[in-house]
C-alpha cells in the first residue's frame, strides 16, 4: 500500500520576508570570507533563501512546487515515495500533477475573482498581495518543481573534505577568492564522476567544447575527470571570467550561461543587478539567472554543514606523481607497482577505457600519481627504458567515401552505431565527409569488398 499525498503549507509569505530581511542583517563574512567580492544583493535575496532550503531543509523525498520567476513564492511542499522504490518515478509524477493540479485551480479560481473560502486558499491569495489581480492566471502557468538536495548535498560535502584543502591551495595559487573551491556544491556535489544531460562531466562540469580551452581531452586521455587538473583549469576559467567582466557575481554567472553572452548582457544592462531583473534571451533562463544565488547559498550551507560533528568529512589521499618518460603499458606499470588495476586507475581518473583495457599506451610525459609510501617511492626509481615505447599504438581509419552513412559503415565494417559514434565524438545526426576519417573501435572488423581501413599514427597530433 502506497502511502497517501502530504502537501505540507509553506510558511506565510510575512514570514519569508522577515527570513529575507534576516539574511541581510547577517555579515557579509557569511557568504564571501572577509571580502565584499560576493555581494548579497536585495534583489536576489528571496532566490538564496530559497536555494538554502534546497540544500539545507529539503530532501530528495520532497518536491518544492514555486513559481520560477518569483522564488518567494511557495504553493507548497510534496511528500515523495523513495525513489528506490519499484516504479517511483511513475508513482512520484502522479503525486506532483496532482498537487500541481490543485494549485493551478486555485489559482484560476481567484483569477476569475472567485473569493477565497479555505485556509489554504486565503494562504495563497497573501502570496499575491501585493501584485495586480491578473497576475494568477499569469502564475498558473509558472508553476516549477525543485526536487530537494539536503541528502545529496551532504553527501557532497562529505565527498569534499578529500579535495578542498587542495582546490583552495590551487585557487590561492592564481589569486582567487578561495569561495570559490565550494562552487563543485553547485555543479557536482563534489562527485569527479558526475556526468549531466548537456555532456559535461566531472567537479567542475566542464563540456568538451570548453574544456578543450584548459585541458587535454582525447580518447586516450580527459583531464575533466581528474580533481586536480579540473580544478586547475576551473581556476584558469574562473580568472578569465573576471578579468573581463570586473566582478565575482558576473563571472560565476558566466561560468553558466559562457562568457560571450554575460559581456552582451552586461554592454546592454550594465549591472549584475539590471541583469538579473530585466534580461531575458533565449539562453537566459533559470539556470543562469539562478546561478550566483544558488553559490551563495551552497557556500553558507557547505559551511554551516562542515561545523556539523556528526558529519565527518573523507580525508584526501597521500599521493605522489612520476613523469613518465615515454609512451607506457597501464597492465605493465600496474605490475611493477603491485596495485590493482581499480586502484591505479583511481588514482588516475582521467586515463581512459582504451588505456585501461591495453588498447592504448599511457601518453609519453603523463605524470602518473601513486601512493606517496616508501615502497611505492622505491619501485618508482625502478621504471626503466624496458617499460617505455616510442611511439602510441595506431588506430584504425576508415575512409569516408561518397554516400557513406554511420548507419551503412557500421555493417561494412561490422562495428555497432553506437560504438563509431562514441569513439568519434558524433552527434547521432551527424553529417560525414568525403574523405573524413573515423577511427574504428577495437575488436574484430568485418572486412566487406571495397572497404579501405589503414592503420594510423597519430600521436604526433593527440597523446
Amino acid at each position: 500500500m502506497h502511502r497517501p499525498i502530504q502537501i505540507i503549507a509553506f510558511f506565510p509569505r510575512l514570514f519569508i520576508l522577515f527570513f529575507c530581511l534576516s539574511l541581510l542583517l547577517l555579515p557579509t563574512s557569511g557568504y564571501a570570507g572577509k571580502t565584499s567580492r560576493f555581494p548579497l544583493y536585495s534583489v536576489i535575496v528571496p532566490n538564496v533563501a530559497f536555494w538554502e532550503k534546497v540544500y539545507g531543509v529539503y530532501n530528495s523525498r520532497q518536491g518544492i512546487l514555486h513559481d520560477k520567476n518569483d522564488l518567494a513564492i511557495i504553493y507548497g511542499v510534496v511528500d515523495l515515495v523513495d525513489w528506490n522504490t519499484p516504479a517511483a518515478a511513475r508513482i512520484n509524477k502522479n503525486l506532483i500533477k496532482i498537487a500541481r493540479r490543485r494549485y493551478k485551480r486555485i489559482l484560476t479560481d481567484l483569477g476569475r475573482g472567485k473569493k477565497p473560502r479555505s485556509r489554504e486558499e486565503k494562504r495563497i491569495a497573501a502570496l499575491f498581495a501585493h501584485k495586480k489581480h491578473g497576475g494568477y492566471k499569469k502564475a498558473r502557468d509558472n508553476i516549477r518543481l525543485q526536487i530537494g538536495q539536503k541528502d545529496s548535498f551532504r553527501k557532497g560535502v562529505i565527498r569534499s573534505g578529500a579535495y578542498m584543502r587542495t582546490i583552495k591551495t590551487i585557487f590561492r595559487q592564481y589569486k582567487l577568492p578561495t569561495a570559490l573551491a565550494y562552487l563543485p556544491h553547485v555543479e557536482s556535489s563534489f562527485n569527479p564522476r558526475a556526468h549531466s544531460k548537456a555532456g559535461a562531466v566531472g567537479l567542475w562540469q566542464f563540456t568538451r567544447i570548453t574544456g578543450k580551452d584548459f585541458m587535454t581531452i582525447n580518447d586516450v586521455i580527459d583531464e575533466r575527470y581528474d580533481p586536480v587538473l579540473s580544478s586547475r583549469a576551473a581556476a584558469k576559467l574562473l580568472k578569465k571570467n573576471y578579468a573581463q567582466l570586473g566582478s565575482w557575481p558576473l563571472a560565476l554567472t558566466a561560468y553558466n550561461y559562457g562568457r560571450p553572452g554575460m559581456v552582451r548582457a552586461l554592454n546592454q544592462r550594465k549591472t549584475y543587478t539590471n541583469i538579473f531583473k530585466n534580461h531575458r534571451t533565449g539562453l537566459f533562463k533559470f539556470a543562469a539567472r539562478n546561478f550566483y544565488s544558488e553559490f551563495l547559498a551552497a557556500l553558507r550551507t557547505a559551511r554551516k554543514m562542515e561545523k556539523d560533528r556528526s558529519i565527518i568529512r573523507n580525508h584526501p589521499s597521500a599521493t605522489f606523481t612520476v613523469r613518465l618518460k615515454g609512451y607506457a603499458d597501464f597492465d605493465q606499470l600496474r605490475r611493477h607497482f603491485k596495485i590493482s588495476r581499480t586502484d591505479l586507475a583511481r588514482l588516475n581518473p582521467a586515463l581512459q577505457k582504451p588505456v585501461l583495457t591495453g588498447k592504448k599506451y599511457i601518453p609519453k610525459g603523463y605524470h602518473l600519481r601513486l601512493p606517496a609510501t616508501k615502497f611505492f617511492r622505491s619501485r618508482a626509481k625502478k621504471i626503466g627504458s624496458r617499460f617505455y615505447h616510442s611511439r602510441q599504438i595506431r588506430d584504425r581509419v576508415y575512409i569516408v567515401r561518397k554516400g557513406d552513412t554511420i548507419s551503412s559503415i557500421s555493417k561494412k565494417t561490422g562495428i555497432p552505431q553506437s560504438r563509431l559514434i562514441r569513439a568519434n565524438h558524433l552527434d547521432r545526426r551527424a553529417f560525414l565527409r568525403t574523405r573524413q576519417k573515423l577511427i574504428l573501435p577495437s575488436g574484430k572488423i568485418r572486412y566487406h569488398k571495397n572497404t579501405l581501413i589503414i592503420l594510423q599514427d597519430r600521436s604526433k597530433h593527440k597523446p
